[in-house]
């Protein structure tokens, strides 16, 4: 709901507000929660007031990625790790604050802003110009040095079962340049985390969560992993676009069961099976994005490619066409024998694809080959 081209060929789509009453009526026996904005206005809630099953935290978790003070408030008093940060209500507390900081220094408004809501300024100038671009209030934190890594957790309210590993790509052009955006492209590979640093993950970041909040749904953790050990950056409440994309890919267990389970509270070890190939995800967006999309542009090739799933997002139906709806287009997607042949598989799916000022970065799962050719293990 609403659904989009792709997923109509391989779902029934349908247009309703009012989900608990179209649950009901056409007895559906689960319901999944894919975007952040309904999780955070209380579907969840309404859905369990009913005895309607439905995988999702409920509007008071949802809180943590709702509101980033709520959240980087909530990190400091469980004592999980996080970033040194100020909040602040106005420019005059903003610019006091900004001199607590050195640089560069990251600013993040507090509300849903669809990935887009944060700026990391390298210089004073930028920082006071980003005090007129965000809306008040705002989080103020000092900038981490390391590798992002993006850790979803599947918890049912007393215990979460992570998901592999995966690594997003935020900058909208190659070499993490240019502004932030809800996510160029991502790939997941056993490699990014080793078994032990998972676990100290699951101790002291995602364990501590669930406990203080009986967290149901999908804990999305956006760490930093310095050289002092992974640290959070930020938490969603939801599987994240573009990580979701190569982690379905690599999903060998029945999703329907282990989701059903969680919204039940019965989850148990070994309900999430993954393969051990690599997968990697390459966004096509439109132009203008991240700011004011073009849409309406048509969309060729969808139909030539076969070593790949295309995931739709900006798209639907004019007429026999499809063409852009939206900013972020299509999630390319391709499973490979190892990570270079991943990448290697979605960029050729990429380019068998075109739609006017279509823009993609080049250079998704670069960083997971230099890991692998440094190391020579991927650990």
């Amino acid at each position: 709901m609403p659904g989009n081209p792709g997923i109509s060929s391989v779902a029934t789509c349908h247009e309703t507000s009012d989900y608990v009453q179209f649950v009901e009526s056409e007895g559906i026996d689960l319901t999944v929660v894919g975007p952040e904005v309904p999780l955070v206005a209380g579907v969840v809630d309404k859905f369990r007031r009913r005895g309607l099953a439905i995988v999702g935290p409920t509007a008071e978790n949802a809180a943590l990625e709702g509101s980033k003070v709520h959240s980087k408030r909530f990190m400091e008093r469980i004592g999980v790790p996080t970033a040194r940060f100020a909040t602040v209500n106005n420019d005059a507390e903003a610019r006091d604050a900004l001199r607590q900081f050195r640089l560069p220094v990251v600013l993040k408004t507090d509300g849903l802003a669809a990935g887009k809501g944060v700026i990391i300024a390298q210089s004073h100038e930028e920082a006071t110009s980003a005090l007129t671009v965000l809306a008040y209030p705002l989080v103020i934190e000092e900038f981490l040095e390391g590798e992002e890594v993006s850790f979803i957790v599947l918890c049912d309210g007393k215990r979460g079962f992570p998901l592999e590993p995966s690594q997003d790509h935020k900058r909208i052009f190659d070499g993490d340049q240019g502004p932030n955006t809800g996510g160029m492209g991502a790939y997941s590979d056993s490699g990014i985390l080793s078994p032990a640093m998972r676990e100290l993950v699951m101790d002291t970041i995602i364990e501590p969560v669930i406990r203080a909040t009986a967290f149901t749904g999908f804990l999305y953790a956006g760490l930093m992993m310095t050289e002092a050990g992974p640290s959070v950056l930020e938490f969603n409440v939801r599987m994240g676009d573009p990580e979701t994309q190569p982690l379905m890919m690599r999903l060998e267990s029945d999703w329907g069961e282990a989701l059903m389970a969680a919204a039940r509270g019965s989850l148990t070890s070994g309900a999430l099976k993954w393969s051990p190939d690599p997968a990697t995800c390459v966004v096509m967006a439109a132009a203008g994005y991240p700011g004011t999309p073009q849409t309406g542009q048509r969309i060729s090739g969808l139909d030539d490619v076969s070593d790949a799933v295309v995931f739709h997002a900006g798209t639907k139906r004019a007429g026999d066409d499809i063409v852009t709806a939206g900013g972020r287009v299509l999630g390319v997607t391709a499973r490979g024998a190892d990570l270079k042949d991943s990448i290697d598989r979605a960029y050729a799916a990429v380019e068998r694809i075109s739609f006017d000022g279509m823009q993609y970065r080049r250079d998704i799962g670069v960083k997971g080959l230099r890991r692998y050719n440094s190391s020579g293990a991927g650990t």
